[in-house]
């Protein structure tokens, strides 16, 4: 597992760039892989053009193949502050010294988003419960191990409050990010993916045939808005720099207005790494209901295994 992890870092800091020589006013902005780097960093390019003017600090853009390469290159300081879901975000503040600074506003001014399970239009599959009795034979898009919507969510409410391990249960599972689950779907490769509204929101701009294609079969609670995460080590004079750009970012001008919107976002509004409790819970939430349906386990080791997690859920409340 920490060879894994560490192929990992070290593939997405060979995509990025080398960490800021000591002293300079430069920065590494990670970007989680929920669609290609390359319209990835045509959305966000102009905004991070508009820190660097504003602010006087220069940024770069960092990318990694997947949503482990950000949260290392954080945890290595190879990526200063990044964008990330809660889940991974979530992890960057556990392991990689981060701390939530900001989130993101949706266009309509709400402040959150949906999981979802998605098939094609044409597809029998009309609900979670279709897709549950005939998994041995479907071929099923999962999300990133470190997505909230993509993974973590459906996680819990679709497969671990079902007994369901999606290793085993699927015909073949593999995981993708969301755009490429979305195309996936679309092209009739697999037959069923998890995805969320956000992504499917953009690719009706971007890919409006595609999106004709798909047929929404479940829909989560409401998530939380994307969070911006930093290192808690950065001068507090930079911290003071990035929060004031972003929390203005978007509002009045209308050249920065266009920017959100090819992200499907308004604007960013403060917050801290309370935004994450819910997640926290749910994480715990999961690992629970695993361990409750686990039959491999002595009943000895699975109340000890229970106790544990209920004693860091009362804490968390």
């Amino acid at each position: 597992m920490l060879k894994k992890i560490w192929a990992t870092s070290v593939a997405a800091i060979s995509l990025g760039l080398l960490a800021p020589a000591a002293g300079a006013q430069e920065l590494n902005f990670g970007i989680i892989s929920t669609e290609s780097s390359q319209q990835l960093k045509q959305q966000w390019q102009p905004v991070l053009d508009a820190l660097t003017q504003q602010t006087g600090l220069k940024v770069n853009a960092f990318f990694a193949p997947d949503y482990a390469g950000v949260i290392e290159g954080m945890r290595f300081n190879k990526v200063q502050f990044a964008w990330f879901g809660n889940k991974s975000a979530m992890e960057a503040v556990d392991r990689a010294n981060g701390e939530v600074f900001a989130k993101v506003v949706n266009i309509d001014g709400t402040e959150g988003y949906y999981s979802h399970l998605i098939v094609h239009r044409d597809s029998a599959l009309k609900s979670v419960d279709d897709v549950l009795k005939n998994a041995k034979n479907l071929n099923f898009g999962n999300g990133d191990p470190n997505s909230t919507s993509g993974f973590l969510v459906p996680g819990y409410y679709v497969f671990a409050k079902n007994n369901v391990d999606t290793k085993s249960a699927f015909k073949v599972a593999r995981s993708a990010n969301h755009e490429t689950n979305a195309m996936a779907v679309a092209n009739k490769q697999v037959d069923v993916a998890t995805n969320n509204s956000e992504t499917l929101a953009k690719l009706e701009k971007t890919m409006p045939e595609k999106v004709k294609e798909l047929r929404i079969v479940w829909t989560s609670p409401l998530i939380a808005s994307d969070p911006l995460v930093w290192r808690k080590d950065l001068p507090d004079a930079t911290k003071a720099k990035l929060k004031a750009f972003f929390t203005s970012y978007g509002k009045t001008n209308p050249a920065e207005r266009e920017v959100m919107a090819k992200l499907n976002w308004s604007t960013f509004k403060e917050s801290n790494n309370s935004q994450l409790l819910p997640i926290r819970q749910l994480d715990m939430f999961s690992k629970r209901t695993k361990v409750e349906a686990d039959t491999t386990l002595a009943e000895d080791d699975k109340k000890r295994q229970l106790a544990e997690l209920d004693k860091k859920l009362a804490e968390l409340k």
